[in-house]
């Protein structure tokens, strides 16, 4: 996966978690229509994988 849709995962699940929800959303979709067809697998196993990155800390 390249580094730039990596960040872009990874940021989507802060903005999601820091209830902002809808800017969340939609880094994550350009991130995930963007990514090439070889990168979809990976994109699908890091979602599976990072799941829980995007729920807030009932702690915080």
């Amino acid at each position: 996966m390249r580094p730039s849709t990596r960040a872009a995962l990874e940021r989507s699940a802060e903005l999601t978690r820091s209830d902002r929800l809808v800017e969340g959303l939609e880094t994550g979709e350009r991130a995930i229509t963007g990514a090439t067809d070889n990168e979809a697998p990976e994109v699908t196993q890091w979602l599976h994988d990072h799941a829980d990155d995007f729920l807030r800390d009932p702690e915080s």
